[in-house]
């Protein structure tokens, strides 16, 4: 069965060859990039949020080399405040490297990962949250009842009176003198 899958990428391959054009490798790298924590962006690209890309243009902070199927790249990217850089540098290296390989059949020379940057916008909104939240709570707190049907607590002090009669007390004695 191996060598059917064998012959038949010979034929592919005599009739003809694939060839890729930097976009689509830099898109590959660009996407790759953002997939993995810890990275908030790549340096220079329009709109990180929205994920896309103007069509037939190099994302800016992505450079790609290509020599035959040999491919190197270089990728400027901000890393979110917190994270290790070190740890989510070589992620993402990883991660394009596996993802231009696998989904390319080229050989990924390098990934030259550049930190340009770090990304303070995750620790922003997770403080703006926390605020919302802690306002909320004072809010819903100040409304669980309304003014008028709050109520004071009533203490009420119990007051027990002792009666004790002449007998008690003499039977109290006596039991006290016994345990002595």
């Amino acid at each position: 069965m191996n060598e059917n899958m064998t012959i038949d990428m010979e034929r592919d391959q005599e009739s003809g060859q694939i060839t890729y054009a930097n976009e689509v490798i830099a898109t590959i790298v660009s996407v790759a990039t953002s997939e993995v924590e810890g990275i908030s962006g790549i340096a220079g690209t329009v709109s990180p949020l929205s994920g896309r890309m103007n069509k037939g243009k190099i994302p800016r902070g992505v450079r790609v080399d290509m020599n035959g199927g040999d491919v190197s790249v270089d990728v400027s990217v901000t890393v979110d405040y917190g994270m290790p850089i070190q740890k989510v540098g070589r992620s993402a290296q990883e991660n394009v490297r596996k993802s231009i390989e696998s989904m390319t059949g080229l050989h990924v020379d390098k990934v030259d990962l550049h930190v340009v940057g770090v990304s303070f916008e995750k620790e922003n909104q997770e403080m703006l949250q926390s605020q919302k939240l802690a306002s909320i709570s004072v809010d819903d707190s100040a409304h669980d009842e309304p003014e008028e049907t709050k109520e004071e607590p009533v203490v009420v002090e119990l007051v027990q009176e002792e009666s004790v009669s002449v007998a008690d007390l003499e039977d109290g004695e006596e039991t006290e003198k016994e345990e002595e």
